[in-house]
C-alpha cells in the first residue's frame, strides 16, 4: 500500500493555544479521506501545514514522499487545494480564471486551451465557459474551484469544506464529481464538520477534536473497533417472549432484548460470530415457529462513530 500523506507528531501551537497536538496519521494513495472534527478542532490547520501554507510548531508532514519543511515546491507540484472559501477577481471569466492559475502553475500556452475545455467539461460548466464568474451560482463556483485544483494535474486533492453553502441539488452534483476524480485515481481529503455529506464517499477517515486525533484508518476497521459484535433486528408477527427465548443462550448470542411495545412487536439480539451464526439464529427461530418478518443486522454510519469517540462537544477555537 503506498501512503500518499504522513503526518508524524505534528504540532501547531498559537502562543499558548495548541491547534495541533502530536497529529500522527496515514492516507493511502486512492482514498477518500474524511477529515471530521466540530468546527474548531484543528481540520484547517492541518491541511494548510499539508499545503505548505502553514508551518508546524514541530513535528512533521510528507505529501507524495516530500517533507512539507523541506521541499515545499514539491509539495505544492503534488498538491490542489481548495479552500473554504471562493476568492477570485471580478471581471473574469470561467475560462480566463483557469488560464490565470494555468499560467501560475507554468503550464504552457500552447495546453492551456484543451486543458481548460477538458476541466470545464469534467465538472460540467462547459455552458458557463465565457460566463462571468462572479455571475455563477454558489455551486458552479464550487465546481469551478475544484478544476482550478486540479490545474497541474495533482495527485491528491485537499478540499475543505467544500459542500458549505451549498443547497441539497449542488451537494448531490459535488458528491458525484468526487466519484468520478476517485475512479481517476486521485487521493481526496476532504474536511466536512456535516457527517451526512462525507457518508457516502469515504473509504477512510479521521476523527479530531481539540487539535488530538481520536482515530484513523478505513471506516471498515473502525466500526469493527467501536462495535465488535453485531446487532440484529427482528420483526415478529408472534409472541416476542416467546422468540426471545429461543435463541437466550444460543452460540454467539451476547444479550437479547424485547421491544413489545414497537410496532410491529421487535426483538434485538447481539452476535459475535459469523454470518454461518447468524444464519442459525434465523433457522432457530423460524424452526422453533416463531413469525419472522424482518431480520436485518443494524447498519452505523459516520455519525454514529463520530458520537462514540468524540465527546461532543463543539467549540469555537482556530480551525
Amino acid at each position: 500500500m503506498t501512503i500518499i500523506v504522513e503526518t508524524k507528531d505534528l504540532t501547531r501551537s498559537y502562543g499558548s493555544t495548541v491547534a495541533l497536538n502530536s497529529l500522527s496519521l496515514q492516507i493511502p494513495q486512492g482514498a477518500v479521506y474524511g477529515f471530521i472534527g466540530p468546527n474548531g478542532a484543528g481540520k484547517t490547520t492541518t491541511m494548510r501545514i499539508l499545503t505548505t501554507l502553514l508551518l508546524p510548531t514541530s513535528g512533521e508532514a510528507w505529501v507524495a514522499g516530500h517533507s512539507v519543511v523541506g521541499d515545499r515546491a514539491a509539495v505544492r507540484r503534488s498538491v490542489g487545494f481548495m479552500p473554504d472559501f471562493f476568492g477570485v477577481y471580478d471581471a473574469m471569466k470561467s475560462w480566463e480564471y483557469l488560464d490565470f492559475f494555468a499560467a501560475s502553475y507554468h503550464v504552457p500556452a500552447a495546453r492551456r486551451p484543451k486543458l481548460i475545455n477538458d476541466l470545464l467539461a469534467l465538472v460540467d460548466l462547459a455552458h458557463k465557459r465565457d460566463a462571468d464568474v462572479m455571475g455563477l451560482s454558489r455551486g458552479m463556483k464550487q465546481r469551478l474551484s475544484l478544476a482550478r485544483t486540479m490545474i497541474h494535474d495533482p495527485a491528491l486533492l485537499i478540499l475543505d469544506e467544500p459542500a458549505s453553502g451549498l443547497d441539497p441539488r449542488a451537494r448531490v452534483e459535488l458528491r458525484e464529481l468526487l466519484k468520478e476524480l476517485r475512479s481517476m485515481g486521485k487521493t481526496i481529503m476532504i474536511s466536512s464538520h456535516i457527517l451526512t455529506e462525507l457518508a457516502e464517499m469515504c473509504t477512510h477517515i479521521g476523527i479530531i477534536e481539540r487539535g488530538t486525533l481520536l482515530a484513523s484508518g478505513d471506516v471498515a476497521t473502525i466500526m469493527q473497533s467501536l462495535q465488535p459484535h453485531r446487532v440484529f433486528v427482528v420483526h415478529l408477527l408472534s409472541d416476542v417472549a416467546q422468540a426471545a427465548e429461543l435463541v437466550r443462550g444460543a452460540p454467539h448470542v451476547l444479550d437479547v432484548r424485547l421491544l413489545p411495545e414497537a410496532i410491529p412487536p421487535q426483538i434485538e439480539i447481539d452476535v459475535d460470530g459469523d454470518d454461518r451464526a447468524v444464519g442459525e439464529l434465523l433457522t432457530r427461530l423460524i424452526q422453533g415457529g416463531a413469525v419472522v418478518t424482518h431480520f436485518a443486522g443494524q447498519v452505523s454510519d459516520l455519525e454514529d462513530i463520530f458520537m462514540r469517540v468524540t465527546q461532543g462537544s463543539d467549540y469555537g477555537g482556530t480551525n
